[in-house]
Protein backbone atom coordinates (compact mmCIF):
# COMPACT_ATOMS: atom_id res chain seq x y z
CA UNK A 1 0.00 0.00 0.00
CA UNK A 2 3.10 1.67 0.83
CA UNK A 3 4.73 1.72 -2.26
CA UNK A 4 1.18 2.61 -4.49
CA UNK A 5 0.99 6.15 -2.21
CA UNK A 6 4.73 6.55 -3.08
CA UNK A 7 4.33 6.02 -6.78
CA UNK A 8 1.34 8.34 -6.83
CA UNK A 9 3.09 11.39 -4.85
CA UNK A 10 6.20 10.65 -7.27
CA UNK A 11 4.09 11.23 -10.13
CA UNK A 12 1.82 14.14 -8.92
CA UNK A 13 5.45 15.65 -7.97
CA UNK A 14 6.95 15.18 -11.53
CA UNK A 15 4.05 16.86 -13.36
CA UNK A 16 3.18 19.61 -11.24
CA UNK A 17 6.93 19.99 -10.32
CA UNK A 18 8.12 19.98 -13.72
CA UNK A 19 5.01 21.26 -15.50
CA UNK A 20 6.13 25.27 -14.53
CA UNK A 21 9.64 24.82 -15.84
CA UNK A 22 9.11 23.07 -19.56
CA UNK A 23 10.45 24.88 -22.46
CA UNK A 24 6.51 24.92 -23.28
CA UNK A 25 5.89 26.77 -20.01
CA UNK A 26 6.58 29.73 -21.31
CA UNK A 27 3.97 29.45 -24.34
CA UNK A 28 0.65 31.49 -23.60
CA UNK A 29 -2.08 29.39 -22.34
CA UNK A 30 -4.61 27.93 -19.84
CA UNK A 31 -2.72 27.38 -16.61
CA UNK A 32 -3.99 23.75 -16.94
CA UNK A 33 -2.81 22.39 -20.34
CA UNK A 34 1.06 22.51 -18.59
CA UNK A 35 0.08 19.48 -16.52
CA UNK A 36 -2.66 17.42 -18.80
CA UNK A 37 -3.92 16.86 -22.08
CA UNK A 38 -7.75 15.75 -20.71
CA UNK A 39 -9.22 19.37 -21.49
CA UNK A 40 -8.31 19.09 -25.14
CA UNK A 41 -9.44 15.37 -25.16
CA UNK A 42 -12.67 16.94 -23.47
CA UNK A 43 -12.97 19.44 -26.07
CA UNK A 44 -12.36 16.81 -28.81
CA UNK A 45 -14.61 14.34 -27.73
CA UNK A 46 -17.58 16.99 -27.15
CA UNK A 47 -17.01 18.19 -30.83
CA UNK A 48 -15.57 21.62 -29.64
CA UNK A 49 -11.83 21.07 -30.24
CA UNK A 50 -12.08 23.61 -33.79
CA UNK A 51 -13.84 26.62 -31.08
CA UNK A 52 -12.14 26.05 -28.32
CA UNK A 53 -8.61 26.61 -29.83
CA UNK A 54 -10.00 29.34 -31.76
CA UNK A 55 -11.17 31.10 -28.69
CA UNK A 56 -7.94 30.39 -26.83
CA UNK A 57 -5.73 32.19 -30.08
CA UNK A 58 -8.21 35.16 -29.99
CA UNK A 59 -7.46 35.62 -26.07
CA UNK A 60 -3.79 34.46 -25.95
CA UNK A 61 -2.48 35.33 -29.91
CA UNK A 62 -1.00 33.57 -32.73
CA UNK A 63 0.49 30.73 -30.11
CA UNK A 64 -1.09 28.42 -27.65
CA UNK A 65 -0.36 25.89 -25.58
CA UNK A 66 -2.97 23.15 -25.67
CA UNK A 67 -1.03 20.24 -23.16
CA UNK A 68 1.85 19.60 -21.95
CA UNK A 69 3.37 18.69 -25.38
CA UNK A 70 0.73 20.36 -27.79
CA UNK A 71 1.23 24.09 -29.64
CA UNK A 72 -1.08 25.64 -31.76
CA UNK A 73 -0.09 28.04 -34.19
CA UNK A 74 -1.52 30.93 -36.94
CA UNK A 75 0.84 32.55 -38.00
CA UNK A 76 2.21 32.24 -42.10
CA UNK A 77 5.56 31.81 -40.90
CA UNK A 78 4.81 28.55 -38.51
CA UNK A 79 2.92 26.99 -41.55
CA UNK A 80 5.53 27.03 -43.36
CA UNK A 81 7.78 26.03 -41.28
CA UNK A 82 5.50 23.28 -39.81
CA UNK A 83 4.11 22.47 -43.52
CA UNK A 84 6.33 23.03 -46.01
CA UNK A 85 9.78 22.98 -44.26
CA UNK A 86 12.63 21.05 -46.62
CA UNK A 87 9.14 20.19 -48.95
CA UNK A 88 7.06 18.41 -46.84
CA UNK A 89 7.45 19.74 -43.29
CA UNK A 90 7.17 17.58 -40.11
CA UNK A 91 5.67 13.86 -39.83
CA UNK A 92 2.27 13.50 -39.24
CA UNK A 93 1.31 11.98 -35.86
CA UNK A 94 -0.25 8.56 -35.56
CA UNK A 95 -4.00 10.87 -35.37
CA UNK A 96 -3.41 9.95 -39.30
CA UNK A 97 -3.48 6.09 -38.95
CA UNK A 98 -7.31 6.76 -37.89
CA UNK A 99 -7.68 6.89 -41.90
CA UNK A 100 -6.61 3.56 -42.95
CA UNK A 101 -8.57 1.89 -45.17
CA UNK A 102 -9.26 -1.84 -45.33
CA UNK A 103 -6.68 -1.98 -42.27
CA UNK A 104 -3.95 -0.33 -45.10
CA UNK A 105 -2.07 2.72 -44.90
CA UNK A 106 -2.88 4.67 -47.67
CA UNK A 107 -0.65 7.72 -48.94
CA UNK A 108 -2.85 10.34 -46.21
CA UNK A 109 -2.45 7.99 -43.33
CA UNK A 110 1.60 7.62 -44.11
CA UNK A 111 3.77 9.41 -41.29
CA UNK A 112 6.75 9.52 -42.49
CA UNK A 113 7.23 12.47 -45.39
CA UNK A 114 9.54 10.36 -47.21
CA UNK A 115 7.44 7.39 -47.57
CA UNK A 116 4.48 9.63 -48.35
CA UNK A 117 6.64 11.23 -50.99
CA UNK A 118 6.84 8.18 -52.89
CA UNK A 119 3.17 7.19 -52.64
CA UNK A 120 2.36 10.37 -53.76
CA UNK A 121 4.45 10.50 -57.20
CA UNK A 122 2.18 8.04 -58.21
CA UNK A 123 -0.78 10.29 -57.79
CA UNK A 124 0.75 13.52 -59.03
CA UNK A 125 0.09 13.34 -62.76
CA UNK A 126 -3.42 12.32 -62.81
CA UNK A 127 -4.19 14.98 -60.37
CA UNK A 128 -2.31 17.40 -62.10
CA UNK A 129 -4.47 20.04 -63.77
CA UNK A 130 -3.25 18.72 -67.58
CA UNK A 131 -4.85 15.20 -66.52
CA UNK A 132 -7.70 16.85 -65.19
CA UNK A 133 -8.86 18.99 -68.25
CA UNK A 134 -8.97 16.42 -70.77
CA UNK A 135 -11.95 15.52 -72.47
CA UNK A 136 -13.29 13.03 -71.18
CA UNK A 137 -12.58 13.37 -67.29
CA UNK A 138 -14.49 16.92 -67.98
CA UNK A 139 -17.13 15.05 -69.81
CA UNK A 140 -18.04 13.05 -67.12
CA UNK A 141 -18.01 16.00 -64.85
CA UNK A 142 -20.54 17.99 -66.89
CA UNK A 143 -22.46 15.52 -67.33
CA UNK A 144 -23.13 14.98 -63.73
CA UNK A 145 -23.32 18.60 -63.39
CA UNK A 146 -26.21 18.31 -66.18
CA UNK A 147 -28.25 16.11 -64.36
CA UNK A 148 -28.17 18.14 -61.07
CA UNK A 149 -29.53 21.39 -62.73
CA UNK A 150 -31.97 18.47 -64.09
CA UNK A 151 -32.92 17.89 -60.36
CA UNK A 152 -33.47 21.38 -60.13
CA UNK A 153 -35.85 21.82 -62.97
CA UNK A 154 -37.79 18.88 -61.69
CA UNK A 155 -38.30 20.33 -58.63
CA UNK A 156 -39.88 23.46 -59.90
CA UNK A 157 -40.70 26.29 -57.23
CA UNK A 158 -40.64 23.70 -54.29
CA UNK A 159 -37.51 23.58 -52.15
CA UNK A 160 -34.95 21.18 -53.19
CA UNK A 161 -32.13 19.81 -50.57
CA UNK A 162 -29.00 20.38 -52.15
CA UNK A 163 -26.82 18.86 -49.34
CA UNK A 164 -27.73 15.58 -50.58
CA UNK A 165 -27.84 16.59 -54.23
CA UNK A 166 -24.28 17.84 -53.91
CA UNK A 167 -22.63 15.17 -51.75
CA UNK A 168 -24.47 12.59 -55.15
CA UNK A 169 -22.70 14.87 -57.01
CA UNK A 170 -19.41 14.56 -55.23
CA UNK A 171 -18.85 10.97 -54.83
CA UNK A 172 -20.31 10.19 -58.69
CA UNK A 173 -17.60 13.09 -59.99
CA UNK A 174 -14.28 11.22 -58.11
CA UNK A 175 -15.54 7.62 -58.53
CA UNK A 176 -15.83 8.48 -62.49
CA UNK A 177 -12.39 10.06 -62.23
CA UNK A 178 -10.69 7.09 -60.46
CA UNK A 179 -12.92 4.07 -61.70
CA UNK A 180 -13.49 5.15 -65.30
CA UNK A 181 -15.55 4.37 -67.44
CA UNK A 182 -17.04 2.74 -64.17
CA UNK A 183 -18.25 5.51 -61.44
CA UNK A 184 -21.21 5.97 -59.54
CA UNK A 185 -24.41 7.53 -60.70
CA UNK A 186 -26.32 8.03 -57.37
CA UNK A 187 -28.28 11.29 -58.78
CA UNK A 188 -29.95 8.55 -61.00
CA UNK A 189 -29.63 5.47 -59.22
CA UNK A 190 -31.43 4.15 -55.82
CA UNK A 191 -28.03 1.36 -55.04
CA UNK A 192 -25.65 4.27 -55.74
CA UNK A 193 -27.59 6.54 -53.89
CA UNK A 194 -27.61 4.20 -50.63
CA UNK A 195 -23.30 4.53 -50.69
CA UNK A 196 -23.75 8.07 -50.88
CA UNK A 197 -25.77 7.98 -47.87
CA UNK A 198 -23.56 5.17 -46.29
CA UNK A 199 -20.35 7.69 -46.40
CA UNK A 200 -22.04 10.47 -45.43
CA UNK A 201 -24.88 10.48 -42.85
CA UNK A 202 -23.02 9.06 -40.05
CA UNK A 203 -22.20 9.60 -36.27
CA UNK A 204 -18.91 8.33 -35.36
CA UNK A 205 -16.53 10.90 -34.25
CA UNK A 206 -16.42 9.82 -30.21
CA UNK A 207 -16.10 5.99 -31.46
CA UNK A 208 -13.21 6.84 -33.57
CA UNK A 209 -11.69 8.94 -30.65
CA UNK A 210 -11.97 5.71 -28.23
CA UNK A 211 -10.27 3.86 -30.88
CA UNK A 212 -7.10 6.10 -31.19
CA UNK A 213 -6.90 6.84 -27.56
CA UNK A 214 -7.49 3.10 -26.26
CA UNK A 215 -5.94 1.18 -29.09
CA UNK A 216 -5.10 -1.60 -26.96
CA UNK A 217 -8.84 -1.85 -25.67
CA UNK A 218 -10.52 -1.18 -28.84
CA UNK A 219 -10.86 -5.11 -29.83
CA UNK A 220 -13.14 -5.73 -26.61
CA UNK A 221 -15.31 -2.75 -27.80
CA UNK A 222 -18.69 -4.00 -27.69
CA UNK A 223 -20.19 -3.35 -31.18
CA UNK A 224 -21.77 -0.24 -30.63
CA UNK A 225 -18.63 1.62 -29.56
CA UNK A 226 -16.56 0.74 -32.73
CA UNK A 227 -16.52 3.05 -35.85
CA UNK A 228 -18.74 3.12 -38.78
CA UNK A 229 -18.43 0.68 -41.27
CA UNK A 230 -19.63 1.41 -45.06
CA UNK A 231 -19.89 -2.35 -46.28
CA UNK A 232 -21.59 -1.08 -49.60
CA UNK A 233 -18.93 1.19 -50.22
CA UNK A 234 -15.80 -1.10 -49.56
CA UNK A 235 -17.86 -3.94 -51.69
CA UNK A 236 -18.35 -1.25 -54.45
CA UNK A 237 -14.26 -0.45 -54.34
CA UNK A 238 -13.61 -3.97 -54.47
CA UNK A 239 -15.60 -4.66 -57.35
CA UNK A 240 -13.79 -1.42 -59.46
CA UNK A 241 -10.20 -2.34 -58.22
CA UNK A 242 -10.82 -5.46 -60.27
CA UNK A 243 -11.95 -3.96 -63.63
CA UNK A 244 -9.83 -4.96 -66.28
CA UNK A 245 -10.69 -2.06 -69.24
CA UNK A 246 -9.56 1.37 -67.61
CA UNK A 247 -9.58 4.29 -69.02
CA UNK A 248 -5.98 6.00 -69.81
CA UNK A 249 -6.68 9.01 -67.73
CA UNK A 250 -8.17 6.83 -64.55
CA UNK A 251 -6.67 7.37 -61.35
CA UNK A 252 -7.00 3.13 -61.01
CA UNK A 253 -5.23 2.44 -64.41
CA UNK A 254 -2.03 4.34 -63.11
CA UNK A 255 -2.07 2.60 -59.59
CA UNK A 256 -2.75 -0.98 -61.28
CA UNK A 257 0.50 -0.42 -63.76
CA UNK A 258 3.23 -3.05 -62.75
CA UNK A 259 5.74 -0.21 -62.29
CA UNK A 260 3.65 1.08 -59.52
CA UNK A 261 4.34 -1.37 -57.49
CA UNK A 262 1.55 -2.07 -55.58
CA UNK A 263 -1.20 -4.90 -54.47
CA UNK A 264 -4.69 -5.36 -55.50
CA UNK A 265 -5.62 -4.49 -51.94
CA UNK A 266 -3.16 -1.25 -51.02
CA UNK A 267 -4.56 0.10 -54.91
CA UNK A 268 -8.29 -0.28 -53.47
CA UNK A 269 -7.69 1.28 -50.11
CA UNK A 270 -6.14 4.54 -51.94
CA UNK A 271 -9.29 4.42 -54.35
CA UNK A 272 -11.47 3.86 -51.04
CA UNK A 273 -9.71 7.09 -49.02
CA UNK A 274 -9.93 9.37 -52.26
CA UNK A 275 -13.72 8.41 -52.55
CA UNK A 276 -14.38 9.36 -48.47
CA UNK A 277 -12.27 12.29 -49.06
CA UNK A 278 -14.21 13.59 -52.40
CA UNK A 279 -17.41 13.18 -51.30
CA UNK A 280 -16.92 15.08 -47.66
CA UNK A 281 -14.64 18.24 -49.21
CA UNK A 282 -16.55 19.10 -52.40
CA UNK A 283 -19.62 18.13 -51.22
CA UNK A 284 -19.69 20.23 -47.75
CA UNK A 285 -17.87 23.29 -49.22
CA UNK A 286 -19.87 23.55 -52.32
CA UNK A 287 -23.19 23.46 -49.48
CA UNK A 288 -21.50 25.96 -47.67
CA UNK A 289 -20.91 27.60 -50.55
CA UNK A 290 -24.36 27.99 -52.02
CA UNK A 291 -26.05 28.34 -48.72
CA UNK A 292 -23.90 32.07 -48.44
CA UNK A 293 -24.47 33.20 -51.84
CA UNK A 294 -28.74 32.57 -51.29
CA UNK A 295 -28.65 35.02 -47.89
CA UNK A 296 -30.52 37.67 -48.75
CA UNK A 297 -27.43 40.05 -47.35
CA UNK A 298 -25.64 38.37 -50.34
CA UNK A 299 -27.65 38.64 -53.06
CA UNK A 300 -25.54 41.29 -54.25
CA UNK A 301 -22.25 38.78 -54.53
CA UNK A 302 -24.54 36.03 -56.01
CA UNK A 303 -26.05 38.69 -58.74
CA UNK A 304 -22.30 39.49 -59.98
CA UNK A 305 -21.84 35.77 -60.00
CA UNK A 306 -24.80 35.44 -62.45
CA UNK A 307 -23.21 38.43 -64.77
CA UNK A 308 -20.30 37.19 -65.29
CA UNK A 309 -21.10 33.66 -66.07
CA UNK A 310 -24.31 34.99 -68.34
CA UNK A 311 -21.74 37.24 -69.95
CA UNK A 312 -19.15 34.70 -70.96
CA UNK A 313 -19.18 32.65 -73.88
CA UNK A 314 -19.81 29.23 -73.64
CA UNK A 315 -16.30 27.95 -74.45
CA UNK A 316 -14.68 30.37 -72.13
CA UNK A 317 -11.68 28.58 -70.57
CA UNK A 318 -12.52 28.53 -65.95
CA UNK A 319 -9.81 29.92 -65.37
CA UNK A 320 -10.75 33.32 -66.61
CA UNK A 321 -13.93 33.34 -64.73
CA UNK A 322 -12.60 35.77 -62.39
CA UNK A 323 -15.12 36.11 -59.86
CA UNK A 324 -16.49 32.53 -59.75
CA UNK A 325 -12.69 31.93 -58.84
CA UNK A 326 -13.45 34.59 -55.91
CA UNK A 327 -16.51 32.85 -54.96
CA UNK A 328 -15.31 29.64 -54.56
CA UNK A 329 -11.86 31.01 -52.33
CA UNK A 330 -14.34 33.14 -49.96
CA UNK A 331 -16.51 30.02 -49.62
CA UNK A 332 -13.82 27.72 -49.11
CA UNK A 333 -12.10 30.58 -46.33
CA UNK A 334 -15.51 30.92 -44.42
CA UNK A 335 -15.79 27.14 -43.86
CA UNK A 336 -12.89 25.37 -44.57
CA UNK A 337 -14.01 21.70 -45.62
CA UNK A 338 -11.18 20.64 -43.13
CA UNK A 339 -11.16 23.43 -40.94
CA UNK A 340 -9.42 21.46 -38.16
CA UNK A 341 -5.59 21.12 -36.65
CA UNK A 342 -3.08 19.68 -38.69
CA UNK A 343 -0.97 17.64 -36.19
CA UNK A 344 2.39 17.28 -36.92
CA UNK A 345 5.68 15.95 -34.78
CA UNK A 346 8.62 18.60 -34.42
CA UNK A 347 11.82 16.43 -35.70
CA UNK A 348 14.39 15.68 -33.66
CA UNK A 349 16.59 18.42 -32.06
CA UNK A 350 13.37 20.51 -31.45
CA UNK A 351 13.15 23.95 -33.76
CA UNK A 352 12.09 27.68 -33.01
CA UNK A 353 8.62 28.41 -33.92
CA UNK A 354 7.55 32.27 -33.79
CA UNK A 355 10.46 32.45 -31.62
CA UNK A 356 9.29 29.42 -29.32
CA UNK A 357 11.82 26.72 -28.75
CA UNK A 358 9.82 23.84 -29.40
CA UNK A 359 11.06 20.21 -28.35
CA UNK A 360 11.52 17.32 -30.35
CA UNK A 361 8.36 15.23 -30.26
CA UNK A 362 5.73 17.88 -29.30
CA UNK A 363 2.83 18.12 -31.24
CA UNK A 364 2.21 21.00 -33.26
CA UNK A 365 -0.59 22.44 -35.55
CA UNK A 366 -2.26 25.32 -37.09
CA UNK A 367 -6.14 25.12 -37.87
CA UNK A 368 -7.30 26.72 -41.17
CA UNK A 369 -10.82 27.84 -39.51
CA UNK A 370 -8.82 30.10 -36.89
CA UNK A 371 -5.41 30.70 -39.81
CA UNK A 372 -8.44 32.41 -42.12
CA UNK A 373 -9.85 34.80 -39.02
CA UNK A 374 -6.30 35.25 -37.35
CA UNK A 375 -4.70 38.26 -38.91
CA UNK A 376 -7.40 41.31 -39.80
CA UNK A 377 -4.73 43.14 -42.04
CA UNK A 378 -5.09 40.86 -44.22
CA UNK A 379 -9.31 39.31 -43.92
CA UNK A 380 -10.67 42.31 -42.60
CA UNK A 381 -14.28 41.32 -40.85
CA UNK A 382 -13.04 38.33 -41.36
CA UNK A 383 -16.17 36.52 -40.22
CA UNK A 384 -18.18 38.19 -43.13
CA UNK A 385 -18.85 36.28 -46.29
CA UNK A 386 -17.15 38.59 -49.04
CA UNK A 387 -15.65 37.61 -52.72
CA UNK A 388 -15.06 41.23 -52.96
CA UNK A 389 -12.15 40.86 -51.00
CA UNK A 390 -10.10 38.87 -53.78
CA UNK A 391 -10.20 41.30 -56.30
CA UNK A 392 -8.92 43.70 -54.02
CA UNK A 393 -4.79 44.33 -55.75
CA UNK A 394 -3.84 45.37 -52.66
CA UNK A 395 -2.31 43.06 -50.26
CA UNK A 396 -3.36 40.02 -52.88
CA UNK A 397 -0.30 38.25 -52.52
CA UNK A 398 -0.38 38.30 -48.51
CA UNK A 399 -3.84 36.93 -48.79
CA UNK A 400 -3.21 34.15 -51.12
CA UNK A 401 0.05 33.12 -49.23
CA UNK A 402 -2.38 33.10 -46.21
CA UNK A 403 -5.15 30.65 -47.92
CA UNK A 404 -5.05 27.38 -46.11
CA UNK A 405 -7.78 25.69 -47.82
CA UNK A 406 -5.84 22.72 -49.04
CA UNK A 407 -2.83 22.92 -46.87
CA UNK A 408 0.56 23.87 -48.22
CA UNK A 409 3.38 21.83 -48.87
CA UNK A 410 4.24 18.53 -50.26
CA UNK A 411 1.71 17.13 -48.47
CA UNK A 412 -1.17 19.52 -49.12
CA UNK A 413 -4.50 18.60 -50.75
CA UNK A 414 -3.54 16.05 -53.98
CA UNK A 415 -7.11 16.64 -55.21
CA UNK A 416 -7.18 20.07 -55.02
CA UNK A 417 -7.33 20.46 -58.75
CA UNK A 418 -10.02 17.81 -59.55
CA UNK A 419 -12.21 19.51 -56.68
CA UNK A 420 -11.84 22.98 -58.12
CA UNK A 421 -12.62 21.85 -61.63
CA UNK A 422 -15.85 19.88 -59.95
CA UNK A 423 -16.64 23.31 -58.05
CA UNK A 424 -16.47 25.27 -61.18
CA UNK A 425 -18.39 23.71 -63.52
CA UNK A 426 -21.35 22.75 -60.93
CA UNK A 427 -21.88 26.25 -60.01
CA UNK A 428 -21.20 27.79 -63.74
CA UNK A 429 -24.15 25.48 -64.41
CA UNK A 430 -26.40 26.64 -61.99
CA UNK A 431 -25.50 30.42 -61.33
CA UNK A 432 -25.96 31.22 -65.74
CA UNK A 433 -29.36 29.50 -64.98
CA UNK A 434 -30.78 30.09 -61.69
CA UNK A 435 -31.09 32.21 -58.61
CA UNK A 436 -30.98 30.70 -55.39
CA UNK A 437 -32.44 31.26 -52.23
CA UNK A 438 -33.29 30.27 -48.90
CA UNK A 439 -36.14 27.76 -48.95
CA UNK A 440 -38.92 28.57 -46.58
CA UNK A 441 -39.12 25.48 -44.75
CA UNK A 442 -35.52 25.17 -44.50
CA UNK A 443 -35.26 24.48 -40.75
CA UNK A 444 -31.68 22.30 -40.01
CA UNK A 445 -28.95 24.16 -38.75
CA UNK A 446 -26.09 25.10 -41.04
CA UNK A 447 -23.39 25.93 -38.43
CA UNK A 448 -20.01 23.99 -38.76
CA UNK A 449 -20.37 20.10 -37.26
CA UNK A 450 -16.77 19.35 -36.24
CA UNK A 451 -16.22 15.48 -37.32
CA UNK A 452 -12.94 13.44 -36.95
CA UNK A 453 -10.52 15.95 -38.94
CA UNK A 454 -13.27 17.79 -41.51
CA UNK A 455 -16.73 19.53 -40.55
CA UNK A 456 -20.12 19.38 -42.29
CA UNK A 457 -23.30 21.64 -41.98
CA UNK A 458 -24.49 20.28 -38.46
CA UNK A 459 -28.24 19.64 -39.63
CA UNK A 460 -26.85 17.62 -43.05
CA UNK A 461 -29.70 19.64 -44.84
CA UNK A 462 -29.79 22.64 -47.12
CA UNK A 463 -33.00 23.23 -48.52
CA UNK A 464 -32.90 25.81 -51.66
CA UNK A 465 -35.53 27.48 -53.86
CA UNK A 466 -33.88 27.61 -57.53
CA UNK A 467 -35.93 30.40 -59.72
CA UNK A 468 -34.73 30.41 -63.57
CA UNK A 469 -33.31 33.62 -64.57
Amino acid sequence: MFSLWAALILFIAYYIGLGPFTPLAKIPGPWYTQFSSLWIKYQEFTANRRVSVHLLHQRYGPVVRLGPNEVSFTSLDAIKEIYASGGSGYDKTEFYSLFKQFKIKTMFSTLGKDEHSKRKRLFAERYAMTNVMKTKPLAAIHERAMKFVAQCVKAGQKSVDVYVLLHCYAVDCVTHFMFSPGGLKSLDLEKDFEIMQELTYHQSLQKSLLAYYLPGLEPYFPAFLHPRSAPKANQYVLEMANQIELDNHSLLEKLKRKDSNLEIMQAAAECKDHMAAGIDTTGDGLCFLMWELSQPQNMIFQRRLQNELRNASTDAPLDSLVYLDAVIKEALRCSPPIPMSLPRYVPSGGRVIDGYYIPPHTVVSCQPYTVHRSDEKVFPEPDQFNPDRWLDTRDAVERNRNFFAFAVGGRGCTGKNLALVEMKILLREIYSRFETTVAPDMTGSMILDDQIISARPKGQTCKLVFAPI
